[in-house]
This record gives C-alpha cells, structure tokens and sequence, in this order.
C-alpha cells in the first residue's frame, strides 16, 4: 500500500505543487527516498533561498510518518545541525489522511514561524524569543551563504 500511495502523492505533487515547491523528484533505486527542492518563504529572513530537503518514508507509509532533513544549512530553531525537520504534524499529529503536501505546506509555515514546542537548537532559539532581529539577520545570512547560487 506504501508504495503506491507514494506514487500517487508525487504525481499529484507535479500536477499541483504547494507554493514554493521548486521541485520533487523520487530517487532512481529507492521510492521511499525523495529529493524536493524548497524555495524560501518571501515573508521570511529565508526568501531567495532554495533549500534541498531529504524525504525517507517508512515501509509502512502512510501509517507512519516521513522524515525530512534538510540537506542545505539553515539557521532555524526547529532544524537541527544534521538538518532533521522537528515539525508538529510528523511528530505529534501525523494521521494517514496527512500528504505530503500537508507537510509541504508545514515546512513554509515553519520557516516563517518557528514553532515554539519544537525548538532543538537552544542558542537559535533563545536569539529567536530574545532578539528576533538578529536571528532574523542571522538567518538571511546563512540563507545567503549556503542557499543561493
């Protein structure tokens, strides 16, 4: 059931991806394994940015969540330095009616609001809640370094 669920999801991905979507695209020996490439949110410190993101869904998908890594360095408090994506709908709420362009979706949002209860990177965090304007300045910077070009 996982496999095929998962080629109706990438093709309807293709038909109709969520804003900021750039591209998606299944790994030639393993259909549990996709490469997506994210473009940051304008209304973020990450916009500009393109961001390739690792999808690995369990054999039993959709009855278990994917994992996502980020594979492009971000400055984020949800996204930890090996780039694991702590996002509320695969850790805590996930249901099988979710698709991945649910969590498409929850990615932009969190990249232009963090998530409080899933912050994993303490420093980040605390320059998130204590100044927003450097962590905001912070971000766009790496966004400049390791996102662009």
């Amino acid at each position: 059931m996982g496999s095929k669920r998962i080629e109706r999801e990438l093709k309807a991905l293709k038909k109709d991806p969520p804003a900021g979507l750039i591209a998606c695209a299944v790994d030639d020996e393993d259909k549990y394994h996709w490469s997506a490439t994210i473009k940051g949110p304008d209304d973020s410190p990450f916009a500009g940015g393109a961001f390739h993101v690792s999808i690995f869904f369990p054999i039993d998908y959709p009855f278990k969540p994917p994992k996502l890594h980020f594979r492009t360095k971000i400055f984020h408090p949800n996204i930890n330095e090996d780039g694991r994506v702590f996002l509320r709908i695969i850790w805590d709420e996930w249901t099988p009616v979710y698709t991945m362009s649910n969590v498409f979706q929850s990615i932009f949002s969190l990249l232009t609001e963090p998530d409080q209860e899933y912050q994993v990177v303490e420093e980040i965090a605390k320059m998130y809640e204590t100044d927003k304007d450097e962590y905001e300045e912070t971000a766009r910077s790496w966004t400049e370094q390791y996102a662009k070009g």
